[in-house]
């Protein structure tokens, strides 16, 4: 999967997240089966949609594995993220006047060399570079790269991961994964209806 997507691409991408999430408004369901002429976007590939509602997170769901095609991966994430966030009521046509689309494409998670102890985890992560994925038997959680933007400090940024994984105390079993994600957004009035 590449890193680096066209203007053309990323506009296509939010435009099947848009539809995606419109026909949830209309069916219940996310758009199903999606193809589009662009090889690229039909490679395997794993997104994450975030939705934004006065720059306040309003959803927000992905796959940290690619096991199917991109603009499908992103068709069914952008439906989860308006519709099955459990943190949030699903989203209403009302609330998409003032909605920001974004959608980071994560690079294959690479796993990290030592996770055995907080300090050898955090002198290997990279701020505003890296994405964590942390797993440890039943607790598993990630956070984008875009959570540097709120959580600049590492110790603070592994102990809130921790804390959405539900780890109570740092586990020398834990397993890490850095990853990278290409970012891009648009208001959703912005992003052109018709695919």
């Amino acid at each position: 999967m590449t890193t680096r997507f066209t203007p053309e691409q990323q506009e296509l991408l939010l435009q099947v997240a848009k539809a995606s999430i419109n026909h949830g408004f209309h069916t219940g369901q996310p758009l199903r089966n999606v193809r589009v002429d662009d090889p690229v976007l039909m490679e395997d590939g794993a997104a994450f949609v975030t939705l934004n509602r006065r720059s306040s997170l309003r959803g927000c769901i992905g796959s940290l594995q690619a096991y199917r095609p991109l603009v499908e991966d992103v068709a069914e994430n952008a439906f989860n993220a308006a519709f099955r966030d459990p943190r949030f009521p699903p989203l209403t046509p009302e609330e998409t006047a003032d909605l920001d689309v974004e959608i980071s494409v994560l690079t294959p998670p690479e796993p990290m060399t030592d996770c055995s102890s907080p300090q050898a985890l955090l002198a290997q992560l990279k701020p505003f570079e890296d994405g964590l994925i942390i797993d440890d038997g039943v607790h598993r959680a990630t956070f984008l790269p875009s959570v540097w933007e709120q959580l600049p400090d590492k110790v603070q940024f592994l102990q809130h991961l921790m804390a959405k994984a539900g780890m109570t105390h740092y586990s020398p079993s834990m397993r890490c994964w850095r990853y990278h994600t290409v970012k891009f957004a648009k208001p959703w009035r912005d992003i052109p209806d018709p695919m």
